[in-house]
């Protein structure tokens, strides 16, 4: 198990120093209610005062029951401001334009939540001088499960090298509500997803594999077809160099 007490202070110290050399005035980050977003904001929080939270609800039930509930709960415990930004009516607007030129597909529909959220928190963060921060832990970056433009950008990323047990773990050190730390891990991009049942195999599986290079055969199929099929995710944006 790794140390998070010199985690916190290694990652705190990050964070402060980011933040100084940047010239700006704090740190936005969304806040999901989600296990990933309470640690980077617990961490942002410590390592400045300025720290933002923006919840974004955006049509799904979820984001406005259970997600809401425990992103409020983790601002409240660890002081952090938060502000919300309802989406729902700015996605349909965005749905409805697109529809009118072309047939949507699912996941280019799911997807567009998350890009929302990512051009709100960058509206915000120039509009007030702050950093975004990044969300996405070790396990989903391999799996490239994240929304291209969408979560998957951000300033800086405090939790990028943290597997998802070592979220939980890191979690748990720092007392976070039971509620973030017992739910199930979820995008909420559409009713009753979750993680692992979209991607077909656990985080216990993708981590054993990323930290032992152990699987067995149906789970490192499934490993190895997502991490191959979203490499364009982890590279910069191809140019001509002519």
């Amino acid at each position: 198990m790794r140390d998070y007490k010199q985690e916190f202070e290694n990652r705190v110290e990050f964070i402060r120093k980011l933040v100084k050399e940047s010239h700006t005035n704090g740190i936005i980050f969304g806040n999901s209610g989600g296990k990933d977003c309470a640690l980077v904001g617990i961490l942002c929080k410590a390592a400045c005062d300025n720290t933002v939270g923006i919840i974004m609800p955006c049509a799904s039930k979820r984001n406005f029951g259970s997600d809401y509930d425990d992103g409020m709960a983790v601002a409240e415990k660890y002081g952090i401001e938060t502000r919300v930004v309802d989406l729902t009516a700015v996605r349909e607007a965005e749905l409805a334009a697109l529809s009118s030129v072309t047939e949507m597909t699912p996941a280019s529909i799911a997807n567009i939540a998350p890009r929302l959220r990512m051009t709100t928190l960058y509206s915000i963060g120039g509009s007030e001088n702050l950093l975004v921060a990044g969300t996405g832990n070790r396990s989903e970056r391999y799996m490239g499960y994240f929304t291209k433009w969408g979560d998957g950008a951000f300033d800086f990323d405090p939790i990028a090298d943290l597997t998802v047990g070592e979220v939980y773990e890191f979690l748990e050190y720092l007392g976070a509500p039971r509620s973030i730390i017992e739910k199930a891990p979820s995008a909420g991009l559409f009713e009753g997803q979750t993680d692992e049942q979209e991607m077909g195999v656990s985080y216990a599986a993708i981590d054993r594999y990323l930290l032992t290079g152990e699987a067995n055969d149906h789970d490192k199929a499934i490993i190895d077809r997502f991490h191959s099929r979203s490499a364009h995710k982890l590279v910069p944006a191809v140019i001509y160099e002519g």
